[in-house]
């Protein structure tokens, strides 16, 4: 674990720890989820952002096999469906086709996110602290929620974008937004030691509509 790691690390705990007990991600204000324009689409041309993507549609008839989830066995995880894998590919397709340059590609180690990455991007590295929290206690949440700041954070080069695929409720605990629907984009602007800015969420079925 790097310096620079361990001093995000730190960072969460500490505001963890200062926040009132029994504060949680439903007690959180309501959030104002912005709907991505043309404009949007130019600056993500240019690089410097985090696209963090939802994985695709899942099989909700099948949950999570908690707590005997095996991240090695997909069957004992809700999995990605067909039309899942289709929609991923259509978004990765629309990035690509709308020029939006795409440098490193993080997943959660789930197989459905895997999967997603995959689908859309032909190529993916495993982060564990990507992790799906929903299921995690507090405690297990710190480190989990401080990785996913340190990479909404952390600056991309111009000329290219940062992509994690993740949960729904990983960002839901960093910030209070639970994107929906699946496949969905939410653009991010990194501030190195500022934080980091929410730009605006592209839905499945908008690139259409913002591509060339």
């Amino acid at each position: 674990m790097g310096k620079r790691w361990l001093k995000w690390l730190l960072a969460v705990v500490v505001m963890m720890a200062l926040a009132p007990a029994g504060v949680g991600a439903a007690e959180y204000k309501p959030f104002t989820v912005k709907v991505a324009t043309g404009e949007i689409i130019k600056q993500l041309q240019a690089g410097g952002f985090v696209l963090y993507m939802r994985h695709g549609p899942t099989d909700t008839s099948k949950p999570d096999r908690v707590p005997n989830v095996d991240l090695n066995d997909c069957s004992t995880q809700r999995p990605l469906i067909e039309a899942g894998r289709e929609i991923a590919a259509q978004v990765g397709a629309a990035i690509k086709k709308a020029g939006i340059p795409v440098g490193e590609v993080l997943a959660s180690p789930m197989c459905r996110t895997k999967a997603t990455a995959q689908a859309a991007f032909g190529r993916y590295q495993v982060d564990q602290y990507l992790m799906y929290t929903s299921n995690l206690t507090k405690a297990e949440k710190v480190p989990r929620i401080a990785n996913t700041r340190r990479l909404l954070s952390m600056p991309v080069p111009v000329g290219s974008n940062r992509v994690i695929v993740a949960h729904a409720p990983n960002l839901m605990d960093v910030i209070g937004y639970f994107p929906k629907p699946e496949a969905i984009v939410v653009v991010f602007k990194p501030l190195g030691d500022q934080g980091f800015e929410y730009v605006a969420s592209i839905f499945p079925d908008q690139w259409s509509e913002l591509g060339p």
